[in-house]
Order: structure tokens, then C-alpha cells, then sequence
């Protein structure tokens, strides 16, 4: 595996040389950040389909990704990717002394609240002013507003059973009705996302990932939806000239499909 590694960073910095291709000697971190995201997204679709070999495929590109930013920092003179890897041994040898040290941490939760708690005497921590810091802002907002919402429950901030928190959904769906009502567009936008908000925050109770719930909720659109449309086409029929009633028992009938 070190030599394979070895031939992967050579293999950067052939691509970045002088007589490497145009293309990626171009390239900038700046550059690169929709390639980054894109190949992260490419490896949770891979693990969705649950295919070995395309996971195997996307993590290399992933991993692609990685030694191409690396190389970028050690032209810079910033950093090189040995110092990335030995980097991360480190912060995770010291963020698991239950594991390398003497510590005696025996559920999930006990190593969660001590990793925040050796994350803020670690450098670059000491100055934040709240346990909300550091969820990075770019993350899609379902995943975002889980994320805040693990990291408050983290310190007490939770419910601790789940029929404290459906009146607050309840509560939150009455005030969009009465926006709605009221045709308040400012309100109804807000107040919808209040409704986004609490069933994110739901779902973290319920040990559910709600951008992974969402996904697969789109992937059974795509498949139901595709079943009207592949009957329109079979039946040489336009959608747009089929009847709502038509497409709607298309649709109950796809779900047995």
C-alpha cells in the first residue's frame, strides 16, 4: 500500500510539472472546491447503491482530490501530504484516550463529550465563544442544521422524550397556516423554515439522518415519476396530455412496482 501511495503523489507531481498536463497544472485549491464536493457526493451515491466497486472507484477519485490539494500546499510551501497524514495520526491518537491512553469511556455518548471537551484545549479552539463553532457554513442545510443541533443537545440542550417535541412541530405547522392565511410571504417563508428546522431536529432525536432520509424519499420520487413517464411513452401519450387522475393512478400503481 506505501508503494502504491508513493506512485499516486509522484503521479500529482508529474500532472503539475512543466511537461504534466495543462489542465491540472492550472488548477488552483480556489479551483478545485466543486471537484472536492463533487467527488464527496459521488462516494455517498456509490455507498447508496451498494456497490463495492463503484465505492472502491469514487474513494480513489476522492482520494484524487486529496493529494491534488496537498501537492497544490507543498508548491506553496505551506504543507505536503506527509504532513497531512501525520497530522491526523496525531489529532486522532489524542481525541481517543480510551483507545492510546487511560481513559475509561464506555459508551458513545461519554467519547462524544470528551472529544469536545480535548477539542477545546486544542489550538485554534481556545478562542471560540460557543459549542456551535465550527460547523462549517458551506454544508447543505439539512445536514447543517443537524449538525448545530447534535452539537447543542451535546451540552443539555435536547428533549428527552420524543412527545415533548411533536407539539412543538404541531405548534410550528399552526403559525405557517396562520402566515398562509394571512398571505405573509415573509412569514410564510420563515416559518417554513422553523418547520424544516424541528423535523431535522426530530430526526436527530430519532437517531435518523435526515439528508439520508430525504435522499432516499427523492430517489422514490425519481422511480415513481419514471413509471408515468415510461407509460406515457409506451403509449405514444405526452404528459402534458394526460389528465392529473390518469398520472395519479400511475403513481399508486408504481408503488407496487
Amino acid at each position: 500500500m506505501k508503494d502504491n501511495f508513493t506512485v499516486l503523489v509522484q503521479l500529482m507531481a508529474k500532472l503539475r510539472s512543466p511537461d504534466g498536463c495543462p489542465w491540472d497544472r492550472k488548477q488552483t485549491a480556489v479551483s478545485l472546491k466543486p471537484f472536492l464536493i463533487e467527488e464527496c457526493y459521488e462516494v455517498v451515491d456509490a455507498l447508496d447503491e451498494g456497490s463495492p466497486e463503484k465505492v472502491k472507484e469514487e474513494l480513489g477519485d476522492l482520494l484524487f482530490q486529496i493529494i491534488f490539494h496537498a501537492r497544490i500546499a507543498e508548491e506553496n510551501k505551506q504543507f505536503t501530504i506527509q504532513d497531512v497524514i501525520s497530522t491526523n495520526i496525531e489529532k486522532m491518537t489524542r481525541r481517543h484516550p480510551h483507545v492510546f491512553g487511560d481513559a475509561r469511556l464506555t459508551t458513545d455518548k461519554e467519547v462524544l463529550a470528551n472529544w469536545e471537551e480535548i477539542k477545546k484545549k486544542e489550538k485554534g479552539y481556545e478562542e471560540r465563544k460557543s459549542v456551535l463553532e465550527g460547523v462549517p457554513r458551506h454544508l447543505p442545510s439539512l445536514l447543517r442544521a443537524h449538525s448545530l443541533q447534535e452539537r447543542a443537545a451535546r451540552v443539555g440542550f435536547d428533549w428527552s422524550r420524543i412527545d415533548e417535541a411533536l407539539p412543538k412541530l404541531d405548534e410550528e405547522i399552526a403559525e405557517f397556516k396562520e402566515s398562509l392565511k394571512n398571505k405573509d410571504a415573509a412569514g410564510i417563508e420563515e416559518e417554513l423554515g422553523d418547520i424544516f428546522f424541528m423535523l431535522v431536529n426530530i430526526s436527530r432525536f430519532l437517531d435518523v439522518n435526515p439528508e439520508e432520509a430525504l435522499r432516499k424519499t427523492i430517489s422514490k420520487f425519481i422511480h415513481r415519476f419514471r413509471h408515468i413517464e415510461e407509460h406515457a411513452a409506451n403509449a405514444g401519450r405526452s404528459l402534458n396530455d394526460m389528465t392529473l387522475d390518469e398520472m395519479e393512478k400511475l403513481w399508486q400503481e408504481s408503488k407496487g412496482t
